[in-house]
Protein backbone atom coordinates (compact mmCIF):
# COMPACT_ATOMS: atom_id res chain seq x y z
CA UNK A 1 0.00 0.00 0.00
CA UNK A 2 3.27 2.36 0.55
CA UNK A 3 4.91 1.56 -2.81
CA UNK A 4 1.59 2.36 -4.24
CA UNK A 5 1.35 5.45 -2.45
CA UNK A 6 5.14 6.26 -3.91
CA UNK A 7 4.32 5.30 -7.13
CA UNK A 8 1.27 7.37 -7.28
CA UNK A 9 3.44 10.96 -5.77
CA UNK A 10 5.93 9.85 -8.54
CA UNK A 11 3.55 9.84 -11.23
CA UNK A 12 1.76 12.75 -10.08
CA UNK A 13 5.62 14.68 -10.18
CA UNK A 14 6.09 12.96 -13.44
CA UNK A 15 2.94 14.33 -14.28
CA UNK A 16 3.51 17.84 -12.78
CA UNK A 17 7.02 18.54 -14.51
CA UNK A 18 5.29 17.08 -17.76
CA UNK A 19 2.63 20.00 -17.72
CA UNK A 20 5.72 22.22 -16.99
CA UNK A 21 7.34 21.25 -19.68
CA UNK A 22 4.65 21.76 -22.45
CA UNK A 23 4.20 24.87 -20.88
CA UNK A 24 8.16 26.26 -21.35
CA UNK A 25 7.86 24.57 -24.93
CA UNK A 26 5.01 26.40 -25.59
CA UNK A 27 6.71 29.37 -24.49
CA UNK A 28 9.20 28.68 -26.77
CA UNK A 29 7.37 27.98 -29.52
CA UNK A 30 5.53 31.52 -29.12
CA UNK A 31 8.90 33.00 -28.58
CA UNK A 32 10.22 31.31 -31.72
CA UNK A 33 7.36 32.07 -34.08
CA UNK A 34 7.56 35.63 -32.94
CA UNK A 35 11.16 35.72 -33.59
CA UNK A 36 10.66 34.45 -36.76
CA UNK A 37 7.63 36.58 -37.57
CA UNK A 38 10.32 39.66 -36.00
CA UNK A 39 12.56 38.07 -38.73
CA UNK A 40 10.41 38.58 -41.52
CA UNK A 41 9.69 41.59 -40.95
CA UNK A 42 13.18 43.03 -40.55
CA UNK A 43 13.76 41.30 -43.41
CA UNK A 44 11.19 42.86 -45.34
CA UNK A 45 11.94 46.03 -44.10
CA UNK A 46 15.92 45.62 -45.31
CA UNK A 47 14.42 44.46 -48.90
CA UNK A 48 12.11 48.06 -48.74
CA UNK A 49 15.33 50.10 -47.74
CA UNK A 50 17.56 48.06 -50.33
CA UNK A 51 14.81 49.19 -53.36
CA UNK A 52 14.43 52.99 -51.95
CA UNK A 53 17.81 53.25 -52.37
CA UNK A 54 18.53 51.18 -56.03
CA UNK A 55 15.85 54.09 -56.53
CA UNK A 56 17.65 56.99 -55.27
CA UNK A 57 20.75 55.66 -56.89
CA UNK A 58 18.80 55.40 -60.00
CA UNK A 59 16.76 59.11 -59.45
CA UNK A 60 20.28 59.92 -58.58
CA UNK A 61 22.23 59.15 -61.85
CA UNK A 62 19.31 60.34 -64.11
CA UNK A 63 19.08 63.73 -62.26
CA UNK A 64 23.06 64.06 -62.97
CA UNK A 65 22.98 63.21 -66.15
CA UNK A 66 19.95 65.95 -66.56
CA UNK A 67 22.01 68.04 -65.40
CA UNK A 68 24.91 67.84 -66.84
CA UNK A 69 22.62 67.89 -70.35
CA UNK A 70 21.29 71.39 -69.08
CA UNK A 71 24.76 72.74 -68.52
CA UNK A 72 26.00 71.92 -72.37
CA UNK A 73 22.70 72.86 -73.66
CA UNK A 74 23.44 76.36 -71.48
CA UNK A 75 27.18 76.16 -72.63
CA UNK A 76 25.89 75.75 -76.63
CA UNK A 77 23.82 78.10 -76.18
CA UNK A 78 25.89 80.65 -74.39
CA UNK A 79 28.82 79.88 -77.20
CA UNK A 80 25.82 80.48 -79.84
CA UNK A 81 24.86 83.73 -78.73
CA UNK A 82 28.42 84.72 -77.98
CA UNK A 83 28.82 83.67 -81.90
CA UNK A 84 25.35 85.57 -82.72
CA UNK A 85 26.87 88.41 -81.04
CA UNK A 86 29.90 88.64 -83.20
CA UNK A 87 28.51 87.52 -86.16
CA UNK A 88 25.78 90.85 -85.88
CA UNK A 89 28.58 92.89 -85.24
CA UNK A 90 30.62 91.95 -88.20
CA UNK A 91 27.70 92.23 -90.23
CA UNK A 92 27.13 95.89 -89.06
CA UNK A 93 30.99 96.65 -89.04
CA UNK A 94 31.04 95.21 -92.69
CA UNK A 95 27.92 97.25 -93.79
CA UNK A 96 29.45 99.81 -92.65
CA UNK A 97 32.65 99.45 -94.16
CA UNK A 98 30.87 98.75 -97.44
CA UNK A 99 29.04 101.74 -97.18
CA UNK A 100 32.07 103.87 -96.48
CA UNK A 101 34.31 102.49 -99.22
CA UNK A 102 31.49 102.53 -102.06
CA UNK A 103 31.28 106.58 -102.35
CA UNK A 104 35.21 106.96 -102.85
CA UNK A 105 34.72 104.11 -105.45
CA UNK A 106 32.11 105.04 -106.96
CA UNK A 107 33.78 108.58 -107.24
CA UNK A 108 36.99 106.79 -108.37
CA UNK A 109 34.88 104.24 -111.41
CA UNK A 110 32.63 107.55 -112.57
CA UNK A 111 35.58 109.44 -113.28
CA UNK A 112 37.63 107.00 -115.34
CA UNK A 113 35.40 106.91 -118.19
CA UNK A 114 36.63 111.06 -118.22
CA UNK A 115 39.91 110.84 -117.65
CA UNK A 116 40.00 107.85 -120.63
CA UNK A 117 38.14 110.48 -122.96
CA UNK A 118 40.39 113.16 -121.84
CA UNK A 119 43.45 111.11 -122.50
CA UNK A 120 41.92 109.49 -125.92
CA UNK A 121 41.71 113.14 -126.62
CA UNK A 122 45.48 113.94 -125.98
CA UNK A 123 46.22 111.15 -127.96
CA UNK A 124 44.61 112.30 -130.48
CA UNK A 125 45.85 115.80 -130.64
CA UNK A 126 49.66 114.29 -130.21
CA UNK A 127 48.53 112.46 -133.59
CA UNK A 128 47.51 115.34 -135.17
CA UNK A 129 50.46 116.93 -133.95
CA UNK A 130 52.99 113.96 -135.35
CA UNK A 131 51.02 114.54 -138.58
CA UNK A 132 51.04 118.22 -138.99
CA UNK A 133 54.87 118.41 -137.94
CA UNK A 134 56.30 115.52 -138.80
CA UNK A 135 59.75 116.93 -137.91
CA UNK A 136 60.14 118.34 -134.64
CA UNK A 137 62.24 120.89 -133.01
CA UNK A 138 65.22 119.38 -131.25
CA UNK A 139 63.89 119.76 -127.79
CA UNK A 140 61.14 118.26 -128.50
CA UNK A 141 62.48 115.49 -130.37
CA UNK A 142 64.65 114.94 -126.71
CA UNK A 143 61.36 115.07 -124.91
CA UNK A 144 60.10 112.41 -126.87
CA UNK A 145 62.75 110.09 -126.54
CA UNK A 146 63.66 110.68 -123.01
CA UNK A 147 59.99 110.07 -122.28
CA UNK A 148 59.24 107.16 -124.43
CA UNK A 149 56.34 108.61 -126.23
CA UNK A 150 55.68 104.98 -128.20
CA UNK A 151 55.75 103.32 -125.71
CA UNK A 152 53.81 105.40 -123.16
CA UNK A 153 51.16 105.59 -126.49
CA UNK A 154 51.06 101.82 -126.38
CA UNK A 155 50.60 101.57 -122.53
CA UNK A 156 48.69 104.51 -121.14
CA UNK A 157 44.97 102.56 -122.99
CA UNK A 158 45.96 99.70 -120.85
CA UNK A 159 46.55 101.48 -117.85
CA UNK A 160 43.23 103.01 -118.28
CA UNK A 161 41.83 99.87 -118.74
CA UNK A 162 43.54 98.61 -115.64
CA UNK A 163 42.66 100.90 -113.65
CA UNK A 164 38.63 100.29 -114.58
CA UNK A 165 39.00 96.69 -114.20
CA UNK A 166 40.55 97.19 -110.66
CA UNK A 167 37.29 99.58 -109.69
CA UNK A 168 34.86 97.03 -111.23
CA UNK A 169 36.21 94.72 -108.83
CA UNK A 170 36.05 96.82 -105.82
CA UNK A 171 32.70 97.78 -106.58
CA UNK A 172 31.65 93.97 -107.02
CA UNK A 173 33.29 93.19 -103.79
CA UNK A 174 31.62 96.07 -102.09
CA UNK A 175 28.32 94.87 -103.71
CA UNK A 176 28.62 91.18 -102.68
CA UNK A 177 29.55 92.68 -98.96
CA UNK A 178 26.76 94.46 -98.68
CA UNK A 179 24.49 91.38 -100.06
CA UNK A 180 26.17 89.11 -97.85
CA UNK A 181 26.03 91.00 -94.53
CA UNK A 182 21.87 91.71 -95.12
CA UNK A 183 21.97 94.27 -92.40
CA UNK A 184 18.75 95.36 -93.84
CA UNK A 185 16.71 92.29 -93.90
CA UNK A 186 16.85 91.94 -90.28
CA UNK A 187 13.60 89.92 -90.58
CA UNK A 188 12.89 87.07 -93.37
CA UNK A 189 12.20 87.93 -96.72
CA UNK A 190 12.14 86.46 -100.08
CA UNK A 191 14.66 86.73 -101.79
CA UNK A 192 17.30 85.31 -104.51
CA UNK A 193 20.03 82.49 -103.02
CA UNK A 194 21.85 82.61 -106.27
CA UNK A 195 22.82 86.54 -105.09
CA UNK A 196 23.85 85.28 -101.27
CA UNK A 197 25.99 82.19 -103.47
CA UNK A 198 27.58 84.82 -105.58
CA UNK A 199 28.07 86.99 -103.10
CA UNK A 200 29.82 84.34 -100.50
CA UNK A 201 32.38 83.34 -103.00
CA UNK A 202 33.40 86.66 -104.34
CA UNK A 203 34.66 87.15 -100.68
CA UNK A 204 36.26 84.19 -100.54
CA UNK A 205 37.87 84.09 -103.93
CA UNK A 206 41.07 84.69 -102.73
CA UNK A 207 41.04 81.24 -101.76
CA UNK A 208 40.07 79.48 -105.04
CA UNK A 209 43.37 80.59 -106.31
CA UNK A 210 46.40 79.35 -107.17
CA UNK A 211 49.78 79.78 -104.50
CA UNK A 212 53.01 79.14 -103.40
CA UNK A 213 50.73 76.66 -100.69
CA UNK A 214 48.69 74.94 -102.98
CA UNK A 215 47.14 74.77 -106.21
CA UNK A 216 43.48 76.61 -107.27
CA UNK A 217 40.12 75.38 -106.87
CA UNK A 218 38.23 75.14 -109.13
CA UNK A 219 34.41 76.27 -108.74
CA UNK A 220 31.69 74.92 -110.87
CA UNK A 221 28.09 75.96 -110.66
CA UNK A 222 25.03 74.48 -111.72
CA UNK A 223 22.18 76.78 -110.89
CA UNK A 224 18.77 75.59 -111.61
CA UNK A 225 15.78 77.88 -111.76
CA UNK A 226 15.04 78.61 -108.15
CA UNK A 227 12.26 80.46 -107.33
CA UNK A 228 12.96 83.44 -104.67
CA UNK A 229 12.69 81.57 -100.85
CA UNK A 230 11.30 83.38 -97.59
CA UNK A 231 14.27 83.36 -95.44
CA UNK A 232 16.95 85.34 -92.71
CA UNK A 233 19.10 85.88 -95.89
CA UNK A 234 21.91 86.97 -93.62
CA UNK A 235 21.93 84.30 -91.86
CA UNK A 236 21.43 81.61 -94.96
CA UNK A 237 24.76 83.51 -96.05
CA UNK A 238 26.40 82.38 -93.13
CA UNK A 239 25.39 78.56 -93.99
CA UNK A 240 26.96 79.24 -97.32
CA UNK A 241 30.16 80.82 -96.23
CA UNK A 242 31.09 78.08 -93.20
CA UNK A 243 30.54 75.06 -95.73
CA UNK A 244 32.41 76.56 -98.22
CA UNK A 245 35.32 77.44 -96.22
CA UNK A 246 35.28 73.87 -94.51
CA UNK A 247 35.27 72.46 -97.94
CA UNK A 248 38.49 74.50 -99.29
CA UNK A 249 40.41 74.17 -95.57
CA UNK A 250 39.78 70.30 -96.44
CA UNK A 251 40.98 70.75 -99.81
CA UNK A 252 44.10 72.50 -98.98
CA UNK A 253 45.05 70.77 -96.13
CA UNK A 254 45.23 67.54 -97.85
CA UNK A 255 46.60 69.22 -100.89
CA UNK A 256 44.26 67.80 -103.78
CA UNK A 257 45.55 67.54 -106.74
CA UNK A 258 42.75 69.12 -109.30
CA UNK A 259 40.67 70.40 -106.45
CA UNK A 260 36.85 71.20 -107.13
CA UNK A 261 33.93 72.61 -105.67
CA UNK A 262 30.47 72.03 -107.13
CA UNK A 263 27.56 74.18 -106.11
CA UNK A 264 24.32 73.36 -106.93
CA UNK A 265 21.03 74.04 -107.11
CA UNK A 266 17.64 72.83 -107.81
CA UNK A 267 13.30 73.28 -107.09
CA UNK A 268 11.44 70.02 -105.57
CA UNK A 269 7.80 70.33 -104.62
CA UNK A 270 7.50 73.01 -102.17
CA UNK A 271 11.58 72.86 -101.34
CA UNK A 272 14.72 74.24 -102.69
CA UNK A 273 18.29 72.42 -102.13
CA UNK A 274 21.65 73.69 -102.36
CA UNK A 275 24.46 70.94 -102.62
CA UNK A 276 27.86 72.05 -102.24
CA UNK A 277 30.07 68.87 -102.80
CA UNK A 278 34.37 69.03 -103.26
CA UNK A 279 36.52 66.22 -104.44
CA UNK A 280 38.38 66.11 -100.79
CA UNK A 281 39.68 63.32 -98.41
CA UNK A 282 35.90 62.80 -97.58
CA UNK A 283 34.89 62.82 -93.93
CA UNK A 284 35.11 59.21 -91.72
CA UNK A 285 31.57 57.54 -90.18
CA UNK A 286 32.62 58.51 -86.98
CA UNK A 287 33.69 61.91 -87.59
CA UNK A 288 30.23 62.46 -89.78
CA UNK A 289 28.13 61.84 -86.86
CA UNK A 290 29.29 64.76 -84.96
CA UNK A 291 29.86 67.48 -87.09
CA UNK A 292 26.65 68.62 -85.98
CA UNK A 293 27.57 68.57 -82.68
CA UNK A 294 29.05 72.02 -80.34
CA UNK A 295 32.63 72.31 -80.36
CA UNK A 296 33.31 69.02 -82.08
CA UNK A 297 36.54 70.17 -84.31
CA UNK A 298 38.93 68.42 -86.36
CA UNK A 299 40.93 71.30 -87.03
CA UNK A 300 43.98 72.47 -85.02
CA UNK A 301 43.69 74.01 -82.05
CA UNK A 302 43.33 78.34 -83.20
CA UNK A 303 42.05 77.28 -86.50
CA UNK A 304 38.42 76.54 -85.54
CA UNK A 305 35.77 76.71 -82.74
CA UNK A 306 34.10 73.88 -82.95
CA UNK A 307 30.73 76.20 -83.57
CA UNK A 308 30.69 76.72 -87.15
CA UNK A 309 28.62 73.69 -88.70
CA UNK A 310 26.57 73.22 -85.10
CA UNK A 311 25.12 76.86 -85.69
CA UNK A 312 24.54 76.50 -89.52
CA UNK A 313 22.53 73.34 -88.29
CA UNK A 314 20.04 75.51 -85.50
CA UNK A 315 20.06 78.00 -88.41
CA UNK A 316 18.61 75.99 -91.22
CA UNK A 317 16.86 72.97 -88.99
CA UNK A 318 15.65 75.63 -85.87
CA UNK A 319 15.65 78.88 -87.37
CA UNK A 320 14.06 77.50 -91.12
CA UNK A 321 12.72 74.27 -90.37
CA UNK A 322 14.35 72.55 -93.19
CA UNK A 323 17.37 70.26 -93.31
CA UNK A 324 20.88 70.18 -93.63
CA UNK A 325 22.58 66.81 -94.72
CA UNK A 326 25.80 65.36 -95.28
CA UNK A 327 26.88 62.47 -97.39
CA UNK A 328 30.55 61.27 -97.36
CA UNK A 329 32.90 58.16 -97.87
CA UNK A 330 36.81 57.84 -97.83
CA UNK A 331 38.68 59.33 -100.58
CA UNK A 332 34.86 60.75 -102.58
CA UNK A 333 35.03 64.02 -101.29
CA UNK A 334 32.10 65.33 -98.69
CA UNK A 335 28.48 66.94 -99.83
CA UNK A 336 26.23 68.76 -97.75
CA UNK A 337 22.95 69.61 -99.05
CA UNK A 338 20.80 72.40 -97.23
CA UNK A 339 17.26 71.79 -98.03
CA UNK A 340 14.83 74.80 -97.40
CA UNK A 341 10.35 75.13 -97.42
CA UNK A 342 10.54 78.16 -100.31
CA UNK A 343 7.90 79.82 -97.34
CA UNK A 344 8.88 79.74 -94.01
CA UNK A 345 6.53 78.00 -91.77
CA UNK A 346 6.17 79.26 -88.41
Amino acid sequence: MVELTTAEQRLKALEKENQLLKKKLTRNQRNLDQLHRSRQQAESLLGKTIQELQTSQATLRERSHELEQALADVQAMQSRLLMAEKMSALGVLVAGVAHEINNPVSFIYGNIAHTNQYVENLLALISVYQTCYPEPLLAVQECIEEIELDFLLGDLPKTIQSMRMGAERIKQIVLSLRTFSRMDEAEYKTVDLHQGLDSTLVILEHRFKESGQHSGIQITKNYGDLPPVACYAGQINQVFMNILVNAVDALEETQTAEAKITITTACQKEQVIITIADNGPGIPEEVRGKIFDPFFTTKAVGKGTGMGMAISYQIVVDKHHGQLLCTSSPDSGAIFSICLPLQLRE
